[in-house]
């Protein structure tokens, strides 16, 4: 769910950016004004099996073309923003070896996609343009500084400091979703083939192998009856069930948001923000649904019992705003910031 407004020319404020946020089965690309208003985007499938080039082709394509249905010329925009998965060298605009994009490692796709539209791009890790999307027009936009905690397939995050991206001297910092949280020989196994991180207790992918791993022991629950109809078990039919009143299902979730509140803790006496936001597919309808809420305020509880008095009391942890309009809001917001420092080193 997203909150955000497109706008018209008419009402827009220049000078204009396109982000483009690069994801494993699709990418979006939209363009907004200077305060960071949509006014288009469009999706196109990343068809990772048809390499880099062909992608960069046609993410510069779809920047023009995004341009032209504005009705604007493309001396009008002033930057493009890419956001792309990692792993990735930042100040080089390189993909190294991205586990969601296989085939396309050690590709130059900022300078390619740049070619291709004839236009500056900035460059970042997808989930940090994320967070920035937050922090500059979503629920951090009150905060100086913030954590987004991206909550899907993995834990992906960003870190905003300032109008500063957190991106580390070697283009890995912000991994928030690979932070320790249980350091036994036995703890859980992340998706990046590690094992404690809290990935591996609070994405969705470890929800649903924790419920695999306790269904023989709860014939009770209704995700039984759902699975013999054929259902695939997800965290939407966790969600679906436990506001239906299954307990099992209730139970998973919360245990979830209680590991999501340790690892917050850790990153807010880290960096003590002014704010957590949690976004991504596995928030279970945010404030709109009982569910949501009741994720929300367990990850809540976790984190009072585990601050310092400060800070529980004076940072903000609540769900995100933008959905999935965050990655390309966010990367246009990441060449506006590059923008503003060429022009701070022209003058």
């Amino acid at each position: 769910m997203s909150d955000v407004a497109f706008i018209t020319k008419s009402q827009a404020e220049p000078p204009f950016f396109v982000g483009v946020d690069l994801g494993g089965t699709n990418i979006k690309v939209g363009l907004v004004d200077d305060r960071g208003r949509p006014l288009v985007k469009r999706s196109l499938p990343t068809d990772v099996p048809r390499g880099p080039q062909d992608a960069a082709e046609r993410m510069g394509k779809a920047v023009l073309e995004v341009i032209a249905e504005t009705g604007l010329a493309v001396g009008d925009v002033a930057h493009v923003g890419l956001g792309s998965p990692g792993t990735m060298d930042v100040p080089a605009g390189m993909l190294l070896e991205p586990p969601n994009l296989r085939g396309w490692e050690n590709f130059p796709i900022r300078d390619r996609v740049s070619q291709h539209c004839g236009l500056p791009v900035a460059f970042a890790n997808d989930a940090n343009a994320a967070a920035y999307g937050e922090f500059w027009v979503g629920s951090g936009r009150a905060f100086h500084s913030m954590v987004l905690l991206t909550l899907g397939t993995g834990v992906g995050g960003g870190i905003i400091i300032g109008d500063h991206s957190v991106d580390g001297e070697h283009s890995h910092g912000s991994e928030c979703g690979h932070i320790i949280i249980d350091h036994h020989d036995d703890a859980r196994m992340c998706n990046c083939g590690h094992t404690g991180h809290l990935e591996a207790y609070a994405s969705a992918t470890a929800v649903v192998k924790r419920a695999h791993d306790l269904l023989d022991a709860r014939r009770d629950t209704s995700v039984h009856r759902r699975l013999e109809r054929g259902d695939e078990l997800t965290t939407l039919l966790l969600a679906e069930e436990a506001t239906a009143g299954d307990a099992f299902a209730m139970e998973l979730i919360l245990e979830a948001a209680m590991y999501l509140g340790v690892g917050v803790a850790s990153l807010m006496h880290t960096v003590d923000p002014d704010g957590v936001v949690l976004g991504g597919a596995m928030t279970y309808g945010g404030h709109d649904s009982p569910v949501g809420r009741k994720f929300l305020e367990r990850v809540r509880e976790e984190v009072r019992r585990r601050t310092f008095p400060v800070l529980r009391e004076r940072t903000i942890v609540d769900f995100a705003s933008l959905g999935s309009d965050a990655g390309y809001i966010g990367a246009a917001g990441i060449g506006r910031l590059a923008y503003r420092k060429r022009l701070e080193v022209r003058g």
